[in-house]
């Protein structure tokens, strides 16, 4: 019996697609190239010049200062009455508790409008990267540890007992410990900055 031959089918080689690959004209290339320097250059004309920096620092300074200017020269009324009555005057004692009621109240944002419109208030562009609105924020924090100050300052006039005017005292000097810490903190922020502008302008003054 005869074993019928076997064909197999010729060997064709494997060809990669028929699709043609294209390849990116280099007019492209040169499109993206030219792009990305004109962002370069676009962005080049953005960056401030350090007169700006500098005056916007001095403005930012103007700013803050008509924000919290009341509340701190309210402040300054209050330690210079305080210290007045510890010193003897008794008879100023009921002036100064009308100065602390008043003062206490113009540091918070019910009874300051322009403390109200300053806890707003938005850091131009160009002092974006000088931490400034951290600094904001510690304003407004500072004007309610002086709302506390002034308001400690009448509890210790109207302390009736020696140990009630201990008391008054303890938690007089600790809100007075705690308002230092916060104007240190800004200060370091205005200082940070001033330097890092340029500029001539003060840092605002917060009582001490």
């Amino acid at each position: 019996m005869t074993t019928p031959t076997q064909t197999q089918p010729p060997f064709i080689p494997l060809r990669r697609s028929g699709w043609a690959t294209r390849r990116t004209p280099l007019w492209v290339f040169a499109v993206l190239v030219v792009a990305a320097a004109g962002v370069f250059l676009v962005s080049l004309s953005h960056q401030p010049s350090p007169s700006q920096r500098a005056s916007d620092l001095a403005a930012y300074f103007r700013d803050v200062k008509g924000g919290i200017g009341s509340c701190a020269a309210g402040l300054q009324d209050s330690e210079s009455a305080y210290g007045q009555v510890l010193a003897g005057d008794t008879a100023h004692a009921k002036t100064a508790r009308s100065i602390f009621t008043f003062g206490a109240n113009n540091c918070t944002l019910a009874g300051n409008q322009a403390l109200t419109d300053f806890a707003g208030y938005q850091v131009t562009e160009v002092l974006a990267h000088f931490n400034l609105d951290a600094a904001d924020n510690d304003v407004i924090t500072w004007s309610f540890d002086s709302t506390a100050v002034q308001q400690d300052m009448r509890a210790v006039l109207d302390a009736t007992t020696p140990a009630d005017r201990v008391t008054a005292q303890a938690a007089l000097k600790a809100a007075i410990t705690k308002l230092d810490a916060q104007r240190a903190a800004l200060d370091a922020i205005w200082t940070a900055a001033k330097k890092a502008a340029g500029a001539t302008a003060p840092i605002p003054a917060l009582p001490a």
